[in-house]
Order: structure tokens, then C-alpha cells, then sequence
């Protein structure tokens, strides 16, 4: 690139008086717009300084290439050559990452002044963004070629060569834990080939960083006060394939804890009801993570009570001669703090109110940090936003006690296009398609449309559901449906059609009540056309049926549980017109409880349910008793358990069952963020009581009889699970073994469903 000024004569330099500017060489750019960038105009006297100054104005619009300027006579001349146009800006040999990724790198844009200082700086941050991949080796080489007008397409030829991956991590200056101990407590993980899945065998700075505050946490939970980490070096091997990592650290004593203190400057808070709130014990040994948790829930205990900003802060003293170090919690003084505004952002599809009715606090509340929390586990459990897209931030207001809540969401889809689908070895395949908006118009309301067809089964239900029903906390809903099923394994058939209402209120803040109310009309079918079954009641029957549920729930979260319960009671009563009559009664109970001895992301559920149903005034028939099996105790088939009968293996059902589970949350690292989950359970259950059954055996009027296999023992399988978020939607494989079960029963290994969402 050529900057100068031509030499001019001795009188110009020392001062001529410039009549007119002229430009020439510009082909895009207007000639005034040049003259604009000039320190120097027509009637000035030409000065060498100003001159220069001028260049570098030019130069610095990153317009030009080249620009001089001379004075002809009095005439100034400035002649330029403009910087080409971007046309088009491609990719060449990149695989691992997609052409719209590495175009957001880039400064420089089709339609846009090209200038090589811009593209080197865009070439830097292509070979960083590599690098960030794990790329190492990769290079890049920008190609400009040139067009007509003054245009250039530019092309980036790349080679991304292999991976860099981490050969080894080694660790110096540890004696108390080894180096596996250590390479196990970090996010980067040495090469490995079952470590295709995941990405954190390649070198990252960033996650090197990361790693020593992974390790500081380690040794500052274990009593190593002092531990510092003096270096954490990667040095890259003479091939460019691998890095070697050095991690040098200094341990030091183990502390333990000595006098524990609370100290409060607020009148409201008496120190000695916090003492119980603190984890940090005299004599045990000391642990930073058990500081913070104390200081959480003092600050959560200032917060029940409207302390927004209280600031609690740990008083150390470290006493190195004995190790021993003194924890004092100061909670200094605060305002008690009033709920000024509460704004919601991130909402582009869902309603405000949607989101604001499902807040415990209202402007002009104090503040309240469980009520806090509990608005957002409700604002969760809609179920109209990602698991993680849910935040509530305070602020503070226009005065020193008053806060700002800010509600940020992210929104997600809540139109599901579900397609189920499974496999046993009495019915082959299972197919299902529903099609449900759980948030239609923004308002919150659910509608659902369901198809169901397979070699058994043919349905179709229609429902809907407000939420908020003439905006009170009452959510109203009904469901059509008309149904065909063909129970193989019992020899019958059954079409039902009819109607529900329901409605759903709370109670109080954990406790709701439902009540409802079904038309249904059967028409069951004995599917033996040589001789009638003796235990199937053909014909057209009508029920008329209400009925009420009850729920406690205090998990933490409705979509995603890790702490808490829920606990379901419900009772229906047939009679109220129509032909059938009895009492049906049903029972759930989940809870779920983090495994903190091995993880916060392991998770233990119990879940435990019975039914039973007794006729008043009438025999339970086939088609209304409990049939057990399939997703309710995996590892046998739908209706596998139970009293059959000997000769036809007919299933009959029971009017009394028992069912549970108990199933761990596996965390798989890395591999969930490809949306893969998975799971180890244990299913139990019995089925029995059969309304005719005699000694073992069912007779009729005329005194015919079959005899009946039956056992009340209980029933159990034990297997994995494994669920995965695919582009197709989401996939649940599940894998159970019997391990207790009666020879008549009928046995299921492998269970699927698939879904999409839109």
C-alpha cells in the first residue's frame, strides 16, 4: 500500500494558496465525500503537516488502497484507488463445522469494503474457533478472486486436520489423593476411545481454568485451607495430535474447624435461632462448601422475612500453628425490602397473566424468598418454557427497601405431534399419533387430539382444558372419546363411548381437589364363537359415574423432580342411573430424593400405587377390574400378571392390585448434552381378586367350570432405561428382566415409544 505526496516546488511547500480541490480515480464513492474526509479546503494556504494528516484520515475510512495527493498549479489533486466490494465470501474443505458457524466469525461481509487487515483478523478467529473445537492442526488460507467493477469473491481454504487431544494429564506436588483421584475431580478427561460422545478430551483453555477451580473446590472441601494451584501447563506434542497437561500444585496442612459464631445486626433475627441453621461443626474438618451452604440458608432465612439484601459475611481466622481455623457469621444490617415492580421478559408467545398468576407475590408484598422459590417451581410446571429457562432476578428499586423481580423465560414448543409405538409378542406393534397444543393462543389452554390404531386397539379422544376458568383458580375441562378395544388375552372385545367433566381447584398452596363426572356407554363382545366364555358378561352397558381425587405435592419441581412428594387419592362411585354400580378407589404416592453420597445429580424415586374396586350390589365384570403389566411393571407384557385361565391362558384381571418402583437417575456427564438420560429400576407388583372364583376354579349357573391359575405373590423385574431427546422427537428404551414371577405369567423384555414435537 503506497502512501505519498508528490514532491511539489519550493513555493508550494512554503505556503501556496490552493484554489480548487479536484479528485480523480474514485469509481463507487462521490467525490464530496472524499473532499470531506480532507483538513485542508479551497483558499487554504498548502501546508505539508496538513497534508499528511489528511492521508491518514483517508487511509483510515478503510476505503481506499492506495491515495495521493498533489498540487498542480493551485489545483489540489487527490487521486485514490478505491478498496474492492466483497461479492461473495465461501468455505472449502471444512467438515466438522457447518459454513453458518463459521460465517458468524467473520467482520467482513458480502456487500462490504474489503480490506486484508480485515480479513486477517477474521483468518485469526476462524484458527481460534478450530482451536476452541479441538483442532489444533487446522490452517487457513483466504484466496481472493478477482471480478469485474472493482469486485472480489474471497474463499477461505481450510484443512481442519484431526483432533487435539489430551494424551495426558499429569499432576505434581499431590501426596495426600493420587493422580487418578485428581484427573477424575476434573472436566478435562485424557483420550480414550469410549469417549467419542463427548468433547472433553480436547484442549480447551478455557476448561483448563475451569479445572483448577474444580480442584481448588476439592482440596477446600477436604480441610486443605491453604491449597493453591501454582500452574497448569499444556504443552502440545511435536506431531500437533496430542497435549501433554501439567498440573502443579501445593496441598498444604488439613485444618480443622474451631469456634463457631453468629453474629446479627438485625433486630429481627436472633443469632442463636441461625446457630441452628450452620453446618460448619467445632473440632470436624473444615469444609468451604459447608460455609457457603450455611451462608445460603442464613441468607434464605433473612429472606422468609422480607431481608432482600442481607449480606451475611464468614469471619476466618486461621490459627496455622495448631490449624485450626474460627468461622464467625457476621449478617450485617439491611432494610426489610417490598416487592416495587415485578417484570416479565422473554415471553413472545405466552401471556403475561399466564405467567403473573402463577406468582405468590404481588407488588407492595414483602419480600419472601420461599414464596419466591415456590413461584418458580409453579412457573416451571406449566411447562411452557426449557428446563433450564426459567430465572427470577431481583433488583433493587427506586428506594434502599423496595426490589425489582424480573421474570426471564425462555419460551419452547408446546405443540406435540407424539407418535408411540411398542413391541410384544402377543400383539406385534402398537401404534399411537396425537396431535396437543398445551398453550394455545398464549392463554395457557390445552387441547388434545388423539388417534390410536393397532392390531387390538382403535380410538380417538378430543379434550380441553382452561386453566383459569372465568379467571378464578379453577381449571375446567371435558374430554370425548370413543374407543374399540380388543383384549387378545382375555377373549373379548369392548367399544365405550362417552363424556367427561372435570374440574380442578386448589385447596391450599400444595393441596388441590379435582371432581368429575362420566357418561360412558360399553358394549362388550365375546371374541369365542364356538363356546361362550364363562367368565365374560356380553351385552350393552351404561355408567353413569362421579367422582373426586386429592393431591398433596411438594416437589420441587413438576417437570423434572429431584426432592419432595406427591401423594394422589381418588374414588369414583358408579350407580347414578345406568347399569353398572360400584366403587373404584386408587392410591399414588412419588418421592424423590438426591443422592448426595454419590452426586446432586443422582436421584431416587419411590413410587408405590393400589387400586381396588368392589361392585355394590353386583360381580365386578372383566372389562372394569385392573389388569397389571407392560409400563406398569416393565419386564411383562400388558396384562402378564394375574389370575389366568388354565386351558385358554386368558387373562382375567383382579379387583385389587399393588404396584411400585424403584428407579435411579443415572447422570451420564457430557453425553446429556446430547439429550441422553438414563435409568436402573426395580418394578414390583400383585394383581388378584376375582369376583366368581371358587377353590381355584370359576363355574356358572349350570355348573360348568374352568379351572383358574392364579397366585396374590408379588411379582418383580429389575432393568435400565434409557431416554434420549432426538431430532425426531423424544425416543424411551427400556430393558427389564423378570426376576420373580409365577410360570403362567407372560414375560416382556424390551419395551419402546417414540415422539415428535413441533
Amino acid at each position: 500500500m503506497l502512501v505519498s505526496t508528490l514532491a511539489q516546488p519550493a513555493d508550494a511547500q512554503t505556503g501556496g494558496i490552493v484554489s480548487a480541490i479536484r479528485v480523480e480515480g474514485n469509481q463507487r464513492i462521490e467525490p464530496d465525500t472524499v473532499r470531506s474526509y480532507l483538513l485542508i479546503a479551497p483558499g487554504d494556504r498548502y501546508q505539508a503537516e496538513v497534508v499528511d494528516q489528511s492521508l491518514k484520515r483517508l487511509f483510515g475510512t478503510g476505503l481506499f488502497a492506495d491515495v495521493r495527493i498533489a498540487l498542480q498549479g493551485s489545483v489540489l489533486l487527490v487521486s485514490v484507488v478505491e478498496n474492492p466490494i466483497v461479492n461473495r465470501i465461501a468455505f472449502d474443505g471444512n467438515k466438522k463445522l457447518d459454513d453458518d458457524k463459521l460465517r458468524q466469525e467473520l467482520q467482513i461481509k458480502p456487500r462490504t469494503v474489503f480490506t486484508r487487515a480485515k480479513v486477517q483478523a477474521d483468518l485469526q478467529r476462524l484458527i481460534e474457533l478450530y482451536r476452541r473445537s479441538g483442532r489444533f492442526a487446522a490452517t487457513v488460507e483466504p484466496k481472493i478472486i478477482e471480478l469485474p467493477q472493482n469486485r472480489v469473491n474471497l474463499v477461505y481454504e481450510i484443512s481442519e486436520g484431526e483432533k487435539t487431544t489430551v494424551r495426558r494429564i499429569n499432576v505434581i506436588g499431590n501426596e495426600k489423593y493420587s493422580d487418578g483421584d485428581l484427573r477424575g475431580e476434573v472436566a478435562t478427561k485424557e483420550a480414550r476411545w469410549w469417549r467419542f460422545l463427548t468433547s472433553n478430551d480436547t484442549y480447551d483453555p478455557d476448561r483448563l481454568l475451569y479445572d483448577r477451580e474444580l480442584l481448588r473446590q476439592y482440596y477446600l472441601q477436604r480441610g486443605f485451607a491453604d491449597f493453591r494451584t501454582i500452574s497448569a501447563v499444556a504443552e502440545l506434542g511435536r506431531d500437533r495430535e496430542d497435549f501433554y497437561i501439567t498440573i502443579t500444585l501445593e496441598e498444604g496442612p488439613i485444618y480443622k474447624v474451631g469456634k463457631v459464631a453468629v453474629e446479627s445486626e438485625i433486630e429481627d433475627l436472633d443469632p442463636s435461632q441461625l446457630t441452628r441453621l450452620v453446618l460448619t461443626e467445632e473440632g470436624e474438618t473444615y469444609n468451604a462448601q459447608e460455609i457457603e451452604k450455611t451462608v445460603e440458608a442464613i441468607t434464605e432465612a433473612a429472606g422468609k422475612i422480607g431481608y432482600a439484601f442481607v449480606n451475611v459475611r464468614p469471619k476466618i481466622t486461621r490459627d496455622k500453628e495448631n490449624k485450626i481455623i474460627a468461622i464467625t457469621y457476621r449478617l450485617l444490617d439491611a432494610p426489610r425490602v417490598y416487592v416495587e415492580r415485578i417484570d416479565i421478559v422473554g415471553n413472545t408467545r405466552t401471556l403475561d397473566k399466564v405467567i403473573r398468576r402463577e406468582f405468590r407475590l404481588v407488588e407492595g408484598d414483602a419480600f419472601n424468598t420461599a414464596k419466591l422459590r415456590r413461584t418458580k417451581t409453579r412457573v416451571k410446571g406449566l411447562g411452557y418454557f426449557e428446563e433450564k429457562g426459567v430465572e427470577i432476578d431481583q433488583a433493587q428499586g427506586t428506594s434502599p427497601d423496595r426490589v425489582v423481580l424480573t421474570a426471564t423465560v425462555q419460551e419452547q414448543s408446546t405443540g406435540e405431534l407424539s407418535i408411540g409405538a411398542g413391541v410384544s409378542s402377543s400383539e406385534s406393534l402398537i401404534g399411537e399419533v396425537s396431535i396437543r397444543e398445551r398453550n394455545l393462543l398464549g392463554k395457557g389452554q390445552d387441547l388434545r387430539l388423539s388417534l390410536a390404531a393397532s392390531g387390538r386397539r382403535q380410538q380417538i379422544d378430543l379434550g380441553f382444558t382452561e386453566p383459569y376458568f372465568l379467571d378464578r383458580p379453577l381449571a375446567a375441562g371435558f374430554d370425548l372419546f370413543h374407543r374399540k378395544v380388543d383384549y387378545k388375552e382375555s377373549s373379548f372385545s369392548q367399544g365405550s363411548s362417552g363424556v367427561n367433566l372435570r374440574a380442578v381447584f386448589p385447596i391450599t398452596e400444595y393441596l388441590s381437589m379435582g371432581v368429575r363426572y362420566q357418561f360412558r356407554y360399553d358394549s362388550v363382545t365375546d371374541r369365542n364363537d364356538i363356546v361362550q366364555s364363562l367368565y365374560i358378561d356380553e351385552g350393552n352397558f351404561l355408567t353413569s359415574s362421579v367422582g373426586f381425587t386429592l393431591a398433596y405435592d411438594v416437589r420441587d419441581d413438576r417437570i423434572k423432580p429431584t426432592r419432595g412428594f406427591n401423594i394422589v387419592f381418588s374414588q369414583d362411585v358408579a350407580g347414578l342411573g345406568g347399569n353398572t354400580r360400584y366403587l373404584r378407589n386408587r392410591l399414588n404416592y412419588d418421592w424423590y430424593y438426591p443422592l448426595l453420597f454419590i452426586g446432586d445429580d443422582w436421584v431416587v424415586n419411590l413410587s408405590l400405587e393400589a387400586g381396588h374396586i368392589f361392585g355394590l350390589g353386583q360381580d365386578i365384570r372383566i372389562n372394569e377390574r385392573y389388569f397389571l403389566g407392560g409400563t406398569r411393571l416393565r419386564g411383562f407384557e400388558q396384562a402378564g400378571v394375574g389370575a389366568r385361565l388354565r386351558n385358554s391362558q386368558d387373562a382375567l384381571g383382579g379387583n385389587t392390585y399393588f404396584a411400585g418402583s424403584v428407579e435411579v437417575f443415572i447422570p451420564l456427564g457430557a453425553v446429556e448434552e446430547f439429550g441422553i438420560t438414563a435409568s436402573a429400576f426395580v418394578d414390583f407388583g400383585t394383581l388378584f381378586g376375582v369376583d366368581g372364583v371358587v377353590n381355584g376354579q370359576l363355574c356358572n349357573d349350570q355348573g360348568t367350570c374352568e379351572v383358574v391359575l392364579g397366585s396374590d405373590s408379588i411379582r418383580m423385574s429389575a432393568g435400565i432405561g434409557f431416554s434420549w431427546k432426538s431430532p425426531f422427537g423424544p425416543i424411551r428404551f427400556d430393558f427389564a428382566k423378570a426376576i420373580r414371577k409365577e410360570s403362567f405369567d407372560q414375560t416382556q423384555f424390551f419395551q419402546f415409544n417414540v415422539g415428535t414435537r413441533f
